[in-house]
């Protein structure tokens, strides 16, 4: 039996971090994968390659093109969206090289299996060829991630209805497609899809998408939805999905509505990779949805075992779970006095057409907190740079305290929104004010101007 400081269950990005953290403490460390590669889901199924397609699907649609010069780019309907996505092999055996490369250098041990807990300490990993090892660590962290949710009801095939993981494997782009659920991934494969040609009708039970972003920008988003032909069927719900005879995918409302295409995304929510973990060994349960109960620290239920990623649920980012590995890791290890405090809010990208970000509070969480504030807008048709690239419908948002001044959140819908965002998470994190952005200077001519336009907008208010 093999004794480990750290064992970590999963190699995509929380793991990854908690197991390289681990080691950077000086502790031997070792990976459990049961897939027969390093990665996880947002490598191989999920973050990389819808990316890929969207960036594929900006350019071949000629959006950005068609914004500047005026001229309209067909995409071929024959094409496939492995043809579409053809550099995302390439992406993939690099990342995975580098992911392994790191591995390598900070010596943390690679294990090829699947995991199960025998108690708090030992795991039982079933290994290629039938091979069965007991293994002992002093701190587990599980970093399992997450898959589609696939209700018993939906008619899932490989050939009309498919979840994130399977519509990547579409033979060739159909000419209307049907997406039920209006959260993150719902709406970056309409938007992606919308892009491509393909007529859209998203269906979302509640009154309006991406429950938790700010309002207007989801109404902004929404608007240019719309406009490339998205089809929003807010507050509906599905009572029904047949697939007749002649291929055509019938999606029955309970208002009554009918909708009929020829694929269906079903987008509602994913299930954290936690049924085959025997939680019940070491007395930790999973809610309905696969997502274990964790503290600020990231421990669960027992002390010794942590969890990160999807698998705890929102927010399910790459990025979180990265910095959640690497919390949960030096929190394990404060005895040695070592300690890594988050610092600041997260920031959210939701890559839609346009990009979507947003780091701190929102207009509808700083109203139910009672905070006098004041809001400072931008759009990026007044920016130099926004007419030059074509994105006169980005939008740049500042959220401020009226007495203090103090930034409280940044929301940014439009070209490169996901990059824009960190100019101000620094300003939020560090306490500033909404006066840094009009003492300072930025390069001229570019998107980040608009943080001074914003300010001088919200700062003429009071």
């Amino acid at each position: 039996m093999k004794k480990y400081d750290v064992l970590v269950i999963g190699s995509g990005p929380g793991g990854q971090k908690a197991a390289i953290q681990a080691s950077k403490l000086g502790k031997k460390v070792a990976i459990i994968e049961r897939q027969p590669y390093v990665g996880g889901a947002g490598l191989h199924t999920g973050t990389l390659p819808s990316k890929t397609l969207r960036e594929s699907a900006v350019f071949l649609s000629g959006l950005k093109q068609r914004a500047v010069l005026g001229f309209q780019v067909t995409v071929n309907r024959d094409a496939s969206l492995s043809e579409l996505m053809y550099r995302k092999t390439e992406v993939i055996r690099r990342q995975m090289e580098t992911i392994i490369d790191q591995f390598n250098r900070n010596n943390v041990e690679i294990i090829y299996g699947e995991a199960s807990f025998v108690d708090k300490n030992t795991l039982l990993v079933r290994g290629p060829g039938q091979t069965v090892e007991e293994l002992k660590a002093d701190i587990i962290v599980i970093a399992t991630g997450s898959r589609p949710s696939r209700p018993p009801d939906v008619p899932f095939d490989a050939a009309h209805i498919y979840d994130s993981d399977t519509i990547l494997t579409l033979d060739k782009i159909p000419g209307t497609l049907t997406v039920i659920g209006g959260g993150v991934i719902g709406c970056e494969y309409a938007c992606i899809f919308a892009a491509l040609g393909v007529k859209i009708n998203l269906v979302e039970r509640k009154p309006g998408i991406l429950s938790f972003v700010d309002e207007e920008i989801a109404a902004n988003l929404m608007y240019w939805m719309r406009h490339a032909g998205v089809t929003l069927r807010l507050s509906e719900e599905v009572v029904n999905i047949v697939v007749e005879k002649e291929g055509r995918v019938v999606t029955h409302l309970k208002s009554g509505k009918t909708i009929v295409s020829e694929k269906l995304l079903y987008t509602m929510g994913r299930i954290g990779n936690t049924d085959g973990l025997n939680l019940e060994a070491v007395g930790i349960k999973a809610d309905s949805k696969g997502h274990i109960s964790v503290k600020e620290s990231f421990q669960t239920s027992v002390a010794n075992i942590y969890a990160i990623g999807d698998c705890i649920g929102f927010p399910s980012l790459s990025s979180t779970s990265m910095e959640q590995g690497r919390r949960a890791v030096c929190h394990a290890f404060q005895k040695e006095g070592l300690t890594c405090e988050f610092v600041g809010s997260l920031p959210f990208g939701i890559y839609t057409i346009p990009e979507v970000s947003m780091v701190g509070e929102t207009e509808e969480s700083l109203t139910a907190k009672g905070v006098a504030y004041e809001v400072g807008c931008a759009y990026f048709q007044e920016v130099a740079r926004g007419q030059i690239i074509g994105d006169v419908h980005g939008m740049l948002k500042l959220l401020f305290n009226r007495e203090t001044r103090q930034l409280l959140g940044v929301h940014i819908v439009g070209e490169k929104a996901s990059e824009l965002i960190h100019i101000g998470q620094a300003v939020l994190n560090f306490g500033g004010t909404i006066d840094y952005f009009k003492d300072v200077v930025f390069n001229y001519p570019t998107l980040s101007d608009a943080y001074k336009e914003a300010a001088f907008n919200g700062l003429n208010k009071l």
